[in-house]
C-alpha cells in the first residue's frame, strides 16, 4: 500500500517531469476503477496539460490546466509507471496517458481496489473520504494530535491507520512509528501516558521524514513503482526467517490478524507500559 513516503517520492518524481506536459491520448481500459465515467475522464484529459501534482493523505491529485483535477486513491495495490511507449504493460493497467514529451503515465491496479475521480477543483473536497480525513500526518501539530487522539479508542495501531484521526499512515509505517516510539501495537490508546502520546507524535515525524529521502532517491531515475521497504526496521522483518531488532537483538515478532501483518519487538515494545 503506498503511504506518505511512497506518494511523496512519486509526486516529486512526476513534478520534475510532467508539469506543463500535454496529454495526447487517454486510454481508460478498465472502467470499473473510475468513479467518474471513464469516457468523461478520457475526454477531459485528452488535450489537457498537467499542473503540479499534490498529495492529501493517501491521495495523489494531478492538477490540470482547465482547473480540473485527476484524483487517484491507489488503495492497496495501485501502482504508477512513467515509461516509454512500448514498455510492457502491467496486468490490469486501468489508465494510460500518452504525453507530448514522448513518455506514458500509467496506473495499474492488480486487485482493482483503487479509485479514480475527475473533478473540478472546487468539487475536490466532496470526493469520498476527503471530508472524513483528519489532518495530514506530516502537518498535524502536537496540540491538535493530542486533542484528536483522545477521541479514539482501541488498539493504538488501528488508531494510527484510521484516516479520521490523521491521514496518510498505513500498515507498514504504523509498525515503524510504534517501534520508534517503543509502544506495543496492541496497547489500548487509553492505556498510553501523556509521555507516550508525545513520543508517538514525535515518532511519526521522525519515521516519515527519515524515509522521504530514501524513497526519493530510490525512484530518482525511473518510476515503475513497487513497494520499497528494505529500509524499514521491523515491518515484515519477522516470520519464519525472523530478523533481529536493531536495538536489542531480539527476534522480531510477526503475526497477521485479519490478514494484516503486524511486526514488533517484544522487548522494546512490551505489552504494558514499563
Amino acid at each position: 500500500m503506498p503511504e506518505i513516503p511512497d506518494l511523496e517520492a512519486i509526486r516529486a518524481f512526476l513534478n520534475e517531469r510532467i508539469i506543463g506536459v500535454e496529454v495526447t491520448r487517454a486510454e481508460t481500459a478498465i472502467p470499473y476503477i473510475f468513479r467518474t465515467p471513464a469516457k468523461d475522464v478520457a475526454a477531459g484529459l485528452t488535450g489537457n496539460r498537467f499542473g503540479e501534482v499534490l498529495r492529501r493523505g493517501k491521495f495523489l491529485l494531478f492538477t490540470l490546466a482547465d482547473e480540473y483535477v485527476l484524483v487517484i486513491n491507489p488503495m492497496l495495490s495501485g501502482r504508477f509507471q512513467y515509461v516509454r511507449p512500448g514498455t510492457k504493460k502491467r496486468a490490469k493497467t486501468c489508465l494510460l496517458l500518452a504525453l507530448d514529451n514522448g513518455w506514458e503515465l500509467r496506473y495499474a491496479d492488480e486487485r482493482l481496489m483503487g479509485k479514480i475521480y475527475y473533478a473540478h477543483i472546487d468539487d475536490v473536497p466532496h470526493v469520498p473520504q476527503f471530508s472524513e480525513m483528519g489532518p495530514d500526518a506530516l502537518a498535524v501539530s502536537e496540540e491538535e494530535f493530542r486533542a484528536r487522539i483522545r477521541k479514539h479508542s482501541g488498539a493504538i495501531k488501528n488508531v494510527l491507520t484510521n484516516l479520521k484521526f490523521v491521514a496518510g499512515i498505513g500498515n507498514a509505517y504504523a509498525d515503524e512509528i510504534l517501534f520508534e516510539a517503543r509502544i506495543n501495537p496492541f496497547r489500548r490508546r487509553t492505556s498510553l501516558s501523556d509521555g507516550e502520546v508525545g513520543a508517538l507524535y514525535r515518532a511519526i515525524g521522525t519515521t516519515l521524514r527519515r524515509s522521504l529521502p530514501v524513497l526519493r532517491e530510490h525512484f530518482r531515475e525511473e518510476l515503475d513503482y513497487e513497494e520499497w521497504r528494505d529500509h524499514l526496521k521491523v515491518h515484515r522483518k519477522g516470520g519464519e526467517k525472523a530478523g533481529r531488532c536493531p536495538r536489542c537483538g531480539t527476534r522480531i515478532t510477526e503475526i497477521a490478524p485479519n490478514q494484516r501483518i503486524t511486526s514488533w519487538c517484544r522487548v522494546c515494545q512490551p505489552d504494558a507500559a514499563a
